[in-house]
């Protein structure tokens, strides 16, 4: 006797965002940046060595070296992101590191998931996702006005979800 089994069918995605760090320089405006600095600090290692002072250059080699570091360190950041998704019968929040490695898979149950800004004195406002005394913050590497825009997106998509039939609660 042969048993056979079906994959159920991939629960239909209500609420679906992708949030990703800002980054304002592209990889053409590095290279630009770095081409830019690298003229830069050999004119100044020129000058010094003409001067006599030809260790300098040594140093201008070693702080283009370290500009170049920290770019690439800071790009290598780009592909750290959130995943929020929304179905019939969870919430899923992922967070993913710059390697591609999901450090962290919360599911929440939506028909309890309540969605705020707090605000703090001071501070900038946190979006945070609360459901049965636990609360967790989202999108903390958006601009205030991204988090709000958010937070209004994801309360308007979680009011549909619970209107829709066979919404649990």
């Amino acid at each position: 006797m042969s048993v056979s089994a079906t994959a159920a069918p991939p629960e239909p995605v209500l609420f679906d965002a992708l949030l990703r760090p800002h980054r304002s320089l592209s990889p053409a405006g590095f290279r630009v940046l770095m081409a830019a600095a690298a003229v830069a600090l050999a004119g100044v290692g020129g000058v010094f060595f003409v001067a006599g002072a030809w260790p300098v250059i040594g140093f201008c080699g070693l702080e283009l070296a370290l500009v170049y570091l920290f770019f690439r360190l800071n790009f290598r950041d780009l592909t750290r992101c959130e995943t929020i998704r929304l179905t019939e019968h969870e919430l899923e929040v992922r967070r993913i590191a710059p390697d591609g490695a999901v450090t962290e898979r919360v599911s929440l149950q939506p028909y309890w998931v309540q969605v705020s800004i707090r605000n703090a004195p001071g501070r900038a406002n946190r979006l945070v996702l609360s459901s049965h005394g636990r609360d967790l913050t989202v999108g903390a590497f958006l601009a205030p006005e991204e988090r709000e825009d958010l937070a209004q997106a994801l309360i308007d998509a979680l009011a549909r979800q619970r209107r829709a039939p066979g919404a649990q609660g």
